[in-house]
């Protein structure tokens, strides 16, 4: 791990002399000026994870070394010093971007603990934007699988919308990437810096979803033991991500039309009104054309919803896309497990371009996890391959074609048993039933002799 690099600037060669000797005790690379002018050369031309400076310096002052290095490295931090105890111009220069100030005379476990701090809050500041890049990479445009021409003029309007505040509404069947977009359109917009707060409309009932949407103050009803902060308030200067929006009640879909209008609410049983700056995205499965002819959807909201629309084809209309997505899976799969697998058979892929998909994209990706689990070789086989109410391929040339649901579930269950190292957890995932439930089928079917605990 490399040194830190202070840079000190101050010209009272005692002041200096005793910071340079407290930063090189703790291990930093300590340079010092004595000159404005001569320092802010150095801090420009030089990467330092921390710069203090006094206020009044010959040449360039304090404050304009603080305004350059504030205006071409924002990042680094910069301490002031101030011989005057002058609260006017310590102020001033955190107006200016400054971390902290030091009044002399300063005691050195006080400067110790600011440059501690400074320097980890620069560290945050790094892995916060590093993590930002990832996401931006990750939820890139160029990373979207989409050969048919429906799939490509979906993405291609997300991406031109990206970089406008405009709410988006996207439609499609369950499974068939509508979150995927719209984490790719935030962290591909200007809001990117901000947060990505989603919220699943349909997993709560009316009251806890206004609460969760606008929060709540203390007393606010039973349970409400403390003020909690809404997902609105969260998102404030980033993205607000509605999920399944069309199973929202009338109630609760006035109030969301009033934010959108208005960017104002106020919290559940609170009289505060409260401003927030929110980018709304919105999905649903369901058709809210129907929704508003049959009164269960506002078609004032539907409008301000439906700015920018986005229509996901389902998979079944884009089999043409499957081999890019099986290819994805079957890499982010192998890496997880530590399996060689080099691809899949020709016979499984036909399997999988000619199968319905009704859960769409999720469900072929459990698929391909399901497969790759089952994989003990370097290629996906059809009978890794578990498609709807596919019971275990061939589990012998001799069984008949015609065999009773429990015979058929029995060998299933023991198939997958050997086939996971009889790992109940990772069988129960892949049978889609909870671990309880194997446990039971273990003992109906006597298969406790034979199956490892």
């Amino acid at each position: 791990m490399s040194n830190k690099h202070v840079l000190i600037v101050d010209d009272e060669e005692g002041i200096r002399l005793v910071l340079v000797d407290l930063f090189t005790e703790l291990g930093w690379i300590a340079d010092q000026s004595s000159n404005g002018t001569k320092a802010l050369d150095m801090a420009l031309s030089k990467d330092y994870d921390l710069v203090i400076v006094d206020l009044s310096l010959p040449g360039i002052g304090g404050l304009e070394i603080l305004r350059n290095i504030k205006e071409s490295k924002p990042d680094v931090p910069v301490v002031m010093i101030t011989g005057y105890a002058s609260m006017k111009s310590a102020l001033q220069a955190l107006k200016l971007g400054a971390y902290d100030y030091l009044t002399k005379p300063f005691k050195l476990d006080y400067v110790q603990r600011i440059a501690e701090h400074a320097v980890e809050r620069k560290r945050l500041i790094y892995e916060n934007k590093y993590l930002q890049e990832e996401l931006r990479l990750r939820y890139g445009f160029d990373n979207i699988v989409g050969l048919t021409p429906s799939a490509q003029q979906a993405y291609l309007l997300a991406a031109q919308v990206a970089d406008s505040n405009a709410s988006v509404l996207i439609l499609g069947e369950t499974g068939t990437g509508k979150e995927y977009i719209a984490r790719a359109i935030h962290y591909q917009s200007q809001r990117a810096g901000g947060p990505f707060i989603k919220v699943s409309c349909a997993a709560l009932p009316e009251s806890l979803l206004e609460s969760e949407l606008f929060g709540h103050e203390k007393g606010a009803f039973t349970g409400a033991i403390t003020r909690r902060i809404g997902r609105f308030e969260m998102a404030d200067g980033g993205t607000l991500f509605l999920d399944e929006i069309g199973d929202t009640t009338l109630s609760t879909q006035i109030k969301l039309l009033r934010v959108l209008q208005e960017k104002q609410f106020e919290r559940v049983g609170g009289s505060e009104t409260l401003t927030v700056d929110v980018r709304i995205i919105a999905a649903t499965n369901k058709d809210l054309q129907k929704a508003i002819a049959a009164k269960e959807f506002r078609e004032d909201l539907y409008y301000r919803l439906n700015v920018i629309i986005i229509n996901l084809p389902p998979l079944r209309e884009r089999p043409e896309d499957i081999p890019r997505f099986v290819e994805h899976f079957v890499e982010k799969y192998a890496k997880e497990t530590g399996k060689a697998i080099d691809g899949i058979s020709s016979d499984a892929m036909a399997a999988l371009q000619a199968y319905a998909w009704p859960g769409n994209i999720r469900e072929l990706e459990n698929c391909i996890e399901r497969a790759v689990i089952l994989c003990n070789g370097r290629t996906i086989l059809r009978r890794h391959i578990l498609l709807g109410g596919d019971s275990v391929p061939q589990v012998s040339s001799s069984t008949p074609r015609l065999r009773p649901l429990r015979d058929v579930e029995r060998d299933h269950i023991r198939y997958v048993l050997n086939e996971c190292g009889n790992n109940q957890t990772r069988a129960a995932s892949i049978l889609g039933i909870d671990r309880k439930t194997l446990r039971n089928k273990i003992r109906e079917y006597g298969l406790g002799t034979e199956i490892a605990d």
